[in-house]
């Protein structure tokens, strides 16, 4: 499933606005505004609601998390397999509220490749997105904590992180894609986040509390959309995702 930049991706966390049915609906309106604005709006559900979206809405989703495990002795762990199987097509690593130590991050970017999925590495400073760009994920989503579902979008509040880890990822990986989230509500933070050079923007709370969510993803989409044209063509960002490799398809002895 072809993901074209710029896109939209939002995240429905663990609230009850994004859970089963609620998700469900959230995801047939996601695919309305993706259709009427021509922009990929990315759905990121709960585990138990990839399938689901997945099967019966038909937009790309990505898993919250994925543990860098090997199918086996593992309960209560995210398996990556499992995710794929599911029908995501691409996976978090390293949010903000599911945080991981490097070796992890290096390692979950590696079995995600391994299984087909997309990664999206979440830092939140120019020091992590120059140590991330070196383990190669498809992405980098900039995040600051602080401002994560505060209402203050990054691109307005922090501008200076943004510009500071787009140059330390670039200067590592200069073909990696860069995207911020954190505060993101309004077409005004989508603007000034690809003035500052961003690919692609992240919104959780804005949208799945709203009393239209509709409303709020065709303004941010059409954003990215009117702000996009003139400064380069839309192409395609992440392909068809990634095939699994031969390693991955082994099964254990």
């Amino acid at each position: 499933m072809a993901i074209r930049l710029p896109f939209l991706l939002v995240g429905l966390k663990a609230y009850l606005e994004g859970t089963g049915r609620n998700a469900l609906r959230l995801a047939v309106l996601a695919k309305r505004a993706s259709a009427k604005t021509g922009i990929s709006i990315v759905l990121i559900p709960q585990f138990t609601d990839i399938a689901a979206i997945s099967k019966e809405v038909g937009i790309p989703v990505f898993a919250q998390h994925i543990d860098p495990i090997k199918p086996g002795s593992h309960t209560g762990h995210v398996l990556p397999e499992a995710v794929k199987e599911a029908g995501a097509v691409g996976t978090l690593i390293n949010h903000a509220e599911k945080r991981l130590q490097a070796g992890q991050i290096e390692a979950a970017v590696r079995r995600a490749k391994e299984v087909g999925l997309l990664s999206c590495v979440c830092t939140d400073s120019p020091e992590l997105c120059a140590t991330v760009s070196r383990f190669n994920p498809d992405m980098i989503l900039v995040e600051h904590p602080d401002l994560i579902g505060s209402g203050r979008a990054i691109s307005n509040a922090r501008p200076e992180i943004i510009t500071a880890s787009l140059q330390a990822a670039k200067a590592v990986n200069p073909e990696i894609r860069v995207a911020c989230g954190a505060g993101i509500a309004t077409a005004k933070d989508v603007s000034a986040a690809l003035r500052l050079g961003m690919e692609c923007v992240g919104a959780a709370s804005a949208i799945i509390r709203a009393s239209d969510p509709y409303r709020v993803m065709v303004e941010l989409a059409q954003a990215l959309k009117s702000n996009w044209v003139g400064r380069r063509p839309i192409v395609s960002a992440l392909g068809k995702g990634h095939r699994p490799t031969k390693a991955a398809t082994r099964q254990p002895a």
